[in-house]
């Protein structure tokens, strides 16, 4: 297993550099089952904000993204199961991926409740509200 920063995710996606973007493909196209990539939670909500911020990718691509990256053979992503739930609530909802998967991951440590001051995610993420 290799782990992958979030720019090597993202220039595979985007495509945007030919020197980097090749680089990117030859290596996640070279993984497999045997020898996946590891893509960490961190990488996951990085590569959500970063298509969002700077590529201006709609939440259907965004979801479209994650769905394509926890069901590829040749990575592993960490914590797939919350991914797997944030996505949905992802999908139905108007916070962003990151506020979903940090929800569902302190959830399924054990949180009673994970405390933000962030609105949005208090009313979608069932998130709450520090006041």
């Amino acid at each position: 297993m290799i782990g992958l920063d979030t720019n090597v995710i993202v220039r595979y996606l985007a495509q945007d550099d030919p020197k980097q973007s090749g680089a990117a493909t030859r290596l996640i196209e070279s993984l497999s089952a045997e020898k996946p990539g590891l893509v960490t939670s961190v990488v996951l909500a990085e590569t959500t904000w970063v298509m969002d911020e700077s590529y201006s990718a709609t939440r259907e691509e965004i979801a479209e993204i994650v769905q394509r990256l926890l069901q590829t053979g040749a990575l592993m992503v960490q914590d797939a199961e919350q991914a797997w739930q944030a996505l949905a609530r992802y999908r139905t909802g108007t916070a962003d991926f990151a506020d979903y998967l940090i929800e569902r991951t302190c959830a399924a440590l054990g949180s009673e409740a994970t405390y933000t001051f962030d609105r949005k995610a208090a009313r979608n993420c069932a998130m709450t509200l520090v006041s």
